[in-house]
């Protein structure tokens, strides 16, 4: 017997839900207001595609509807100021909190890209996808997108390099 569609939805949104949430936050920047908005928009898009796509492929769709929405959002509206709820602090001791570290510094580096090389970059190295998928989920040539993963992976290392701290 068939599961009705809004059982199988459930149970994906269920499943999938902090992955996609991670993706949206790094492809706003660390923003998760704006990672919010921008998954409530995906699952409307992914509910109303359910039939069409929820039996064959839910996950490559929702990601370039994700894709595509934090671009879209990134052109409509100005930025600049990012609240925090907290001021990070710096942790003096080395081995797990390092990592931590690296990776707030690399997520900070990475919410200074523009908006079409982050979602590139995260597309590609965060979510694994090749090239020319990287190009489906953004609407773009392959040329576009390697040109967009190849600048942003060259301002990433410029970013880090420039916030590296020295060492003691």
């Amino acid at each position: 017997m068939a599961r009705s569609r809004d059982v199988e939805f459930h149970d994906f949104v269920s499943s999938r839900w902090s992955a996609v949430f991670h993706f949206a936050r790094l492809l706003t920047g660390g923003d998760r207001y704006r990672a919010e908005d921008l998954m409530q928009e995906a699952f409307v898009k992914l509910w109303f595609a359910w039939p069409r796509v929820g039996q064959q492929a839910p996950e490559p769709y929702i990601r370039k509807v994700l894709a595509r929405a934090a671009m879209r959002s990134a052109r409509r509206r100005w930025w600049a100021e990012r609240p925090a709820d907290l001021l990070p602090e710096r942790a003096d001791t080395a081995d797990e909190t390092t990592r931590v570290d690296e990776r707030a510094r690399l997520e900070a580096a990475l919410a200074l890209l523009p908006a079409r090389q982050r979602t590139a970059v995260v597309l590609r190295y965060y979510q694994d996808l090749s090239e020319s998928q990287v190009a489906e989920a953004m609407g773009c040539p392959l040329g576009t997108a390697r040109s967009l993963v190849t600048r942003g992976v060259a301002r990433l290392r410029q970013a880090m390099a420039e916030t590296a701290e020295p060492v003691k």
